[in-house]
């Protein structure tokens, strides 16, 4: 017990530069089950540097809409070494994912901190690709993770349909935002994984981004170790569905 109210301690004064509750406020009961499990347990499994668990942290964030504490942890993130372009752009590619509405409030939180933190906006341009290019330079790193999946699983539908969908998701999720610099392509496809774990209800997704993010360079350890750190901010079942998942993925691989 006195090890994980140290470790929860240590680690506080790391990601916020305080303490963390005593008995003080409201609830005080709450706050200590959260923060000793959260940082006293949690952030102790896995291979993941403080760095990378504060991306998962603030992708779980946004993904939930859960503000606050979003602001709170880009703070964090800072703290511990992440770069503001590494931030924003963690949070810039849930868009696909979440919608645009969602992820322009999670900008507006971040940038709050930010500001608070005396850093001048707007942050660096990080696009890489010309407007006719997305498609080309969409498909130049989708197709090695994913092939031709979903042309394939949606060509029945009306010619029309048929062309946009699968031509959507290269030129906006893959050309818009996966090209863009300020992450590597291994963390920006860890981080998939985990905004398709927060988002609940996208098991098929998990799987096929787990077996992608394994094609990036990412261990199943670090994929493991990721889903285990958003846990405390997505809740146990969807952590459960997305270890379901990934464990199907990583049947067929092995089939």
């Amino acid at each position: 017990m006195e090890d994980r109210i140290q470790r929860c301690a240590e680690k506080f004064g790391i990601l916020f530069g305080a303490a963390p509750v005593g008995e003080e406020g409201t609830d005080p009961e709450f706050m200590k089950i959260l923060q000793r499990f959260i940082f006293g347990e949690v952030c102790y499994v896995g291979e993941l540097s403080d760095a990378d668990r504060e991306l998962v942290t603030v992708t779980v964030l946004a993904v939930n809409q859960t503000l606050p504490q979003l602001k709170a942890h880009v703070g964090a993130a800072l703290n511990v070494g992440c770069t503001p372009v590494e931030i924003r752009e963690a949070i810039y590619q849930c868009a696909p994912f979440i919608g645009f509405p969602k992820t322009l409030n999670a900008i507006a939180a971040m940038n709050e901190a930010f500001t608070a933190a005396g850093i001048a906006l707007p942050l660096p341009a990080q696009g890489t690709v010309e407007d006719a290019d997305r498609f080309e330079a969409g498909l130049t790193l989708q197709a090695p993770l994913y092939g031709e999946e979903i042309a394939e699983r949606y060509q029945d539908l009306p010619t029309e349909y048929a062309e946009a969908i699968p031509r959507f998701l290269t030129e906006f999720a893959f050309g818009d935002f996966a090209t863009r610099a300020g992450l590597d392509g291994a963390r920006r496809e860890l981080l998939n994984v985990v905004t398709l774990a927060a988002l609940g209800g996208a098991d098929l997704q998990v799987k096929a981004h787990v077996q992608g993010a394994e094609k990036a360079g990412n261990s199943r350890e670090r994929i493991l170790a990721a889903l285990l750190h958003a846990m405390p901010y997505m809740g146990i079942p969807r952590l459960f569905n997305a270890l379901n998942a990934a464990r199907e993925a990583w049947k067929e691989e092995t089939a």
